[in-house]
């Protein structure tokens, strides 16, 4: 299916007010899924980071596991095995985030993760994007998530369930969740996120599986302009 990425970002970003780009990701399982000169990022960082480079600044790049700075993003996105620390709960315990090991343990556990199959990730502007992504991510305020909510919902009905803990928000919420359900998933942000990614106080982060982007923005354009929106 040969989708028009560049047109769907000029919709999204049209209709919903965008600051920034709507990011494709690609999670690739080897060297010759990365298209033919692009560049590895030169500098170490978080997966969050990375998403804002392509959102704020249009880079187009993508990051092997040494390029990770974030060791529970690298895991969750299927770039190495969990840490120890991370596994036994003492990581994030250790940053106040729980009241004992085990509520931190009983989290990571439902953290959603990829087993160990990921190459490298690859990032670009949805309407730059010189490969095929499998997951965009969308920052915005609210009344753009529940855009995208109606917009989701406009051709079968139904309800959207959102999953997320208040950790690992762009990673293991709005990628891997993503990537793993084929569904859309919203996320408040982490307190990651917000301080290293420009994540402003007013916005919100978004996993979109590519496969339902042409029916997103084409509904977009209906409830936006329907006459009970806002």
């Amino acid at each position: 299916m040969n989708i028009p990425y560049a047109q769907i970002s000029s919709t999204l970003k049209e209709y919903l007010g965008l600051e920034g780009s709507p990011v494709a990701i690609n999670l690739a399982r080897n060297r010759e899924a990365i298209p033919a000169g692009m560049e590895e990022i030169a500098e170490q960082m978080r997966h969050c980071q990375m998403v804002n480079l392509a959102r704020r600044n249009g880079a187009i790049f993508y990051a092997t596991v040494q390029k990770h700075q974030c060791m529970g993003g690298a895991w969750a996105m299927g770039l190495r095995d969990i840490t120890e620390s991370l596994k036994s709960g003492e990581f994030y315990y250790k940053l106040g985030k729980f009241s004992s090991w085990a509520a931190c343990k009983r989290t990571i556990e439902k953290v959603p993760h990829l087993g160990t199959e990921t190459f490298a990730t690859l990032y670009a502007p949805l309407e730059k994007t010189p490969f095929s992504p499998h997951v965009v991510i969308i920052v915005a305020p609210p009344r753009a998530m529940l855009k995208l909510a109606q917009a989701r919902l406009f051709r079968t009905g139904g309800r959207i369930f959102s999953t997320m803990a208040g950790i690992q928000s762009v990673c293991a919420d709005a990628t891997a969740q993503t990537y793993l359900t084929g569904e859309p998933n919203f996320s408040l942000g982490c307190d990651g996120s917000r301080r290293f990614s420009g994540i402003a106080d007013h916005e919100m982060v978004m996993g979109l599986p590519a496969e339902l982007l042409p029916e997103i923005a084409e509904a977009m354009k209906v409830v936006v302009s329907a006459p009970g929106s806002i």
